[in-house]
């Protein structure tokens, strides 16, 4: 239990006592610093149920906090403010120094899958890709640091039209493959392509079938194959796939995204009859498709019919997604799945999950989230794009954030240099796309959002270099914090005491900006504390070795929060 929640279970048994019964009691931090840290506003809340006079109520309540806080005084009309003790304060402070995770409250055990990602076979990944990426392992993370086990699954778009665009291109230059032999009845050889090569020849396919409606038909034509299950293509298009998957998983890997699972559309395949079967009773025939009504009388708005079969018999996404919701329910009995996808797919998921509901292929216990995110814009506050005005591969912006960082670091690091700048240009990265509500589009600033000063990632790891640095220079090996010496050393931890709160709301929230927000404010608290106060040359030992013992605990704080924003940290820059 943290430091907060177990002082609210102090008052709440106090209540008890005085006869108020199974209230809850929230603390907050005082509006007034000068009447104390912290308030609470229950006097008025019981006023109004008990019809009491507030300030009366107020008198009962402080007549036994004494022994746990100190200055407990009372403000009109009712409110509470008071402080925490010293020692009380300390012991949970040194708690953190040992263990982080002695700083928050720990959840109860569920298993929640994760589908984010959603990169796209045999294409480079685009800006939109890392919003997905981010946002999707540092949730993953999150609910790991607060005791959930996850399923993480990257859920490649390894169906479409760009399939049918790739084979034709193939089948263009080298017809003579066994794919394209309708009587072969052999073993299929080794495609020898790189994604590059896949890259080249998609552009190449995208631009001829979009002037030739001949080939753009046989595009459709290959693609439709691949859906029927054509042996040939499927055998052909699983190999372009595999190997556009070393690309994919190279670029997620230089993100710190990591999946339990690199499944994708076409693994749904084999669970689409199991789930048809489920699914059919609730299907109707509309304009020779095959839908179903998904609408509630509670509807503010039109929600259509979600098309679970095309008129020709090929299947479409929300097959595809329907039998992905079956199977993994099926094979992993989770208790909530989470999608984290673009908020304009925000109707779709709606359809696809009362579908899934109405049709049985999960119960109601089991939560389907979709966790909509914003865009990415540049200066002109529309979606970031190349100068040329195509969409920003993400290979891209991560090399023009590079150049930037570049610039930045001190001349004299030659060691490591490259590995600094890297991890340099993935934090600037992913801070910045982490800051924004979850929700909200931003405008993306590469030389903004790589400065070493201000709410970036680059000066919250200027920070945690300070911080080892000094911890590396003292040679100390035991923390403790003896006494609170000032008020910036003060300030310092009533912030760590919001760590449990600040988790409990990115997690209600499904947002990372609380986390970047605490890390902002912890760094810059620090910050100031260095540049007034000195730490290693300070004479009094207790003084001394409190101070240290603080550096230790802001760095243990820092560190595991950035790595639950997956950003890694440097040793100098």
């Amino acid at each position: 239990m943290s430091f907060i929640k177990e002082k609210e279970k102090f008052i709440e048994n106090k209540l008890n006592e005085l006869g108020y019964l199974n209230e809850s009691v929230q603390i907050l931090p005082s509006s007034k610093k000068e009447l104390g840290d912290f308030q609470i506003n229950t006097a008025m809340m019981l006023a109004k149920k008990y019809h009491k006079n507030p300030m009366e109520i107020a008198k009962e309540i402080t007549s036994c906090l004494d022994l746990e806080f100190v200055n407990v005084n009372i403000a009109n009309p009712g409110f509470i403010n008071f402080s925490f003790q010293d020692e009380s304060l300390l012991n949970y402070l040194n708690n953190g120094i040992l263990n982080f995770q002695n700083l928050f409250d720990k959840h109860p055990e569920k298993l929640i899958f994760l589908d984010y990602g959603g990169a796209n076979a045999a294409k480079a990944l685009h800006v939109g890709h890392m919003r997905s990426a981010n946002i999707g392992e540092a949730l993953r993370r999150l609910c790991n640091l607060l005791g959930y086990k996850t399923i993480s699954d990257v859920h490649l778009g390894d169906l479409g039209r760009q399939a049918g665009m790739l084979i034709s291109e193939i089948k263009l230059r080298n017809p003579n493959l066994a794919f394209f032999d309708e009587n072969y009845q052999g073993e299929y050889e080794k495609v020898n392509y790189t994604s590059k090569d896949l890259g080249e020849m998609y552009v190449a396919a995208n631009i001829a079938a979009n002037k030739d409606p001949k080939r753009m038909e046989e595009v459709r034509e290959i693609t439709a194959a691949i859906d029927s299950g054509n042996k040939r293509y499927l055998a052909l298009w699983r190999q372009l796939v595999d190997i556009s998957c070393v690309e994919i998983k190279k670029v997620y890997d230089e993100l710190n995204c990591h999946f339990d699972l690199f499944e994708g559309e076409l693994d749904s395949f084999k669970d689409i009859p199991a789930m048809l079967e489920v699914v059919n009773p609730f299907l109707y025939e509309s304009n020779g498709a095959m839908v179903m009504d998904v609408k509630l009388e509670t509807d503010t708005k039109e929600v259509p019919p979600l098309i679970v079969i095309k008129k020709d018999g090929a299947t479409i996404y929300a097959t595809r997604d329907l039998a992905t919701i079956y199977s993994r329910e099926k094979r992993f009995h989770p208790d909530e799945i989470w999608y984290v996808v673009d908020s304009r797919q925000g109707l779709y998921f709606e359809q696809v999950f009362r579908a899934s509901y109405k049709a049985g292929l999960v119960n109601d216990k089991i939560k389907l989230l979709h966790l909509g995110f914003g865009t990415i814009n540049g200066s002109d506050g529309k979606p970031y794009k190349t100068r040329d005005g195509g969409v920003m591969e993400l290979g891209s912006l991560i090399d023009l954030i590079g150049i930037e960082i570049e610039a930045k670091i001190k001349e004299e690091i030659q060691e490591n240099r490259e590995e600094i700048k890297n991890k340099l240009t993935i934090a600037t990265l992913k801070f910045a796309d982490l800051m924004s509500n979850r929700q909200t589009d931003y405008i993306f600033d590469p030389v903004k959002f790589s400065s070493f000063d201000g709410k970036t990632g680059p000066y919250i790891l200027y920070t945690s270099v300070r911080l080892k640095s000094i911890l590396n220079k003292s040679e100390a090996t035991n923390y403790q914090i003896t006494t609170i010496n000032n008020q910036e050393m003060k300030n310092i931890f009533l912030k760590i005491l919001e760590i449990s709160n600040v988790l409990n709301r990115s997690f209600q929230d499904k947002s990372l900006n609380y986390i970047t927000d605490f890390l902002f404010d912890l760094a810059s608290l620090f910050n100031k504390f260095y540049n007034n106060y000195h730490i290693l040359t300070e004479p009094d030992i207790k003084i001394k070795n409190s101070y240290l013992g603080m550096t230790k605990l802001v760095s243990n704080v820092i560190s595991n929060l950035l790595n639950v924003l997956a950003i890694d940290e440097v040793d100098k820059m």
